[in-house]
């Protein structure tokens, strides 16, 4: 019989083993939780700064780890302060390099230390070979501290933040191809004295290749105090470029880098808004003259009324027309506007862009139930449906994004950090999500659906036409010119704009033939529904038709095409199809 006595022995020993498991659970958490930043917070020993060093490569945008960057870009940058508080020597190892000398107050000449990547910080003098990538602090700096005091703990930090998301900061999403130059940080820091607007400017070399003639590199230092986790800021530094290397002077002490990063100058960004102009000009023209024509044809031929793909042309072109508009009006305006009149130009000039990425997205929807769902495609008040998305959704798109206050005055900026070109968009590095999230991504989305159905059509197209050629050879140019009109609808130009990181040239030729694409669907529109000679010799519609029957009948289409009755609003495949195909024959 068990007694009381030992029941209570034995409750205890369960709680702890209960308080043994949990200590060795947490043990056991806590090389999967160190990139969150907290575990390892404070500790500065070996361990602890290899295990946190390893979130450098594991915080990616693609990885499944879980990072807390603003932790653990604290947890870097207080490190300098424990060096120092902490009298430490000599830090080696493969990611960091630090070094703590003491500098009296009244020294006679400016200090200069090596900063060469493979070797600890070390300090050199002007008569040594002069070290390709270097650190000089001015005398100035030092004699401003001898009101305080005689001797001063001075800091100099090598960091590879390796390729992560660690201290890279929204500042690099702005532009493509933007990275720290070898992903190497130097830092400077005198511990708890903060040292800012020096009447002499501290200066680090960075040596590097020649970069690419459409990049460039800037020099900036990490400033906590913007954002939410910090980011790269270039306010009290400045940039001396030549071909190998690159001089940075700055007013203060921290975390520097030297940024490489695409730019524009001056002459070629006046050069694209001309070509842009000239282009977005001629394409207004002929998007009027397509929706004119639409409106000629509705009158003359009253079964067109009833055709859903003119529809969603016409649609499409007056959201082009409109989004050319506001271009105009927000490149061309004259004096600086104000914050309420800016915010609702970026507005505007946001969501003609969303409406036109949404109806090249929805004529690849209708191309897809024309040509690749041929069959059970009946939808009732069709083109409403397809108004209401095509109009309405980036709409709500505009408001959440407005709600956040996020349009404003943004700059392109040349090499010399002088604004090229500004305009009313989003605002200049503080809406930098909302701009990925509502314009690169909502174009990637509606690109990607774009190809995989061009392709599909473009497969049917030359498969079809190929099986009832018989023996007849040569290329099916006219299958072609079909595919191109067809991928002016879809925006295939705007999918250039992939290819402009590659370099100017090709920045160039996205501006040209994506600011004509109103050209492009004009001769499309026209050559496929301008009235043809067989039509006209009709007295009715009836003729086309039937030729367009028989053709879809060599194609093995079934006669379950029958076009739906105008009653029934439905989706009319017949017409639409037979005129794409005639085209093609």
């Amino acid at each position: 019989m068990v007694t009381p006595g030992a029941l209570r022995v034995l409750f205890l020993l369960l709680l702890l083993l209960w308080a043994s498991g949990m200590e060795n659970s947490r043990i056991l958490e806590q090389p999967r939780n160190v990139c969150l930043g907290l575990i390892n917070e404070g500790n500065y020993e070996s361990f602890h700064l290899e295990n946190t060093a390893g979130c450098f490569t594991k915080c990616r945008q693609s990885g499944n780890e879980p990072c807390d960057l603003k932790n653990l870009q604290r947890y870097w940058l207080k490190y300098e302060f424990h060096l120092v508080e902490n009298q430490m020597g000599i830090v080696n190892t493969s990611f960091l390099k630090a070094v703590v000398q003491s500098v009296s107050t009244n020294i006679s000449e400016d200090l200069l230390f090596s900063l060469t990547p493979s070797q600890v910080p070390r300090p050199v003098t002007e008569e040594e070979h002069e070290p390709p990538d270097r650190v000089r602090l001015p005398r100035s700096l030092f004699e401003s501290l001898q009101d305080s005091r005689s001797v001063v703990r001075l800091a100099i930090t090598l960091l590879d933040v390796g390729p992560g998301n660690l201290f890279k900061g929204p500042e690099l999403s702005l532009e493509d191809s933007s990275s720290v130059l070898n992903n190497r940080l130097v830092g400077l820091s005198l511990g708890n004295i903060s040292v800012s607007r020096l009447a002499e400017p501290l200066e680090i070399t960075f040596s590097h290749q020649r970069p690419p003639s459409n990049m460039t590199f800037s020099c900036v230092f990490w400033d906590v105090t913007k954002g939410s986790t910090g980011d790269w800021s270039s306010t009290g530094c400045s940039t001396e470029l030549s071909a190998k290397r690159t001089v940075c002077r700055c007013d203060h002490l921290t975390f520097f880098a030297l940024l490489l990063r695409p730019i524009l100058d001056r002459a070629t960004v006046q050069a694209l808004i001309r070509i842009s102009q000239a282009g977005c000009g001629a394409s207004m023209i002929f998007l009027a003259f397509t929706v004119l024509l639409y409106a000629a044809l509705r009158f003359y031929r009253q079964r067109f009324k009833s055709e859903d793909a003119p529809k969603v042309h016409v649609a499409l072109s007056i959201s082009l027309f409109l989004l050319n508009l506001a271009f105009f009006i927000n490149v061309g305006h004259g004096r600086e506007p104000s914050d309420a009149t800016c915010w609702a130009r970026g507005a505007i000039f946001h969501y003609f862009l969303l409406c036109t990425f949404t109806w090249m997205g929805l004529e690849a929807f209708h191309l897809y139930l024309l040509v690749i769902k041929v069959f059970n495609t009946y939808f009732g008040h069709y083109f409403l449906k397809l108004s209401l998305v095509g109009w309405g959704l980036p709409a709500l798109i505009v408001i959440g994004t407005g709600s956040a206050n996020s349009y404003g005055h943004y700059a392109i900026r040349d090499k010399k950090n002088m604004a090229t070109l500004e305009l009313c968009w989003f605002r200049e590095k503080t809406a930098v999500s909302a701009l990925y999230v509502t314009v690169h991504g909502y174009f990637l989305i509606t690109c990607l659906f774009s190809a995989v159905v061009l392709g599909l059509v473009a497969w049917k197209i030359f498969t079809l036409s190929t099986a009832t050629a018989g023996k007849e050879q040569g290329p099916n140019w006219k299958g072609v010119l079909t595919v191109l009109g067809l991928s002016s609808l879809v925006g295939v130009t705007w999918w250039l704009a992939i290819l402009t990181p590659l370099g100017r040239s090709t920045i160039y030729v996205f501006a040209l033939f994506n600011s004509l694409q109103g050209v492009f669907i004009f001769c499309w529109f026209a050559v496929l529904y301008f009235p043809s000679r067989t039509a006209v010799a009709s007295s009715s519609g009836t003729a086309r038709i039937d030729q367009t029957t028989n053709l879809l009948d060599k194609f093995s289409l079934s006669h379950e095409l029958d076009t739906k009755s105008e009653a029934q609003g439905g989706l009319e495949p017949r017409p639409q199809l037979g005129r794409l195909v005639l085209w093609c024959k």
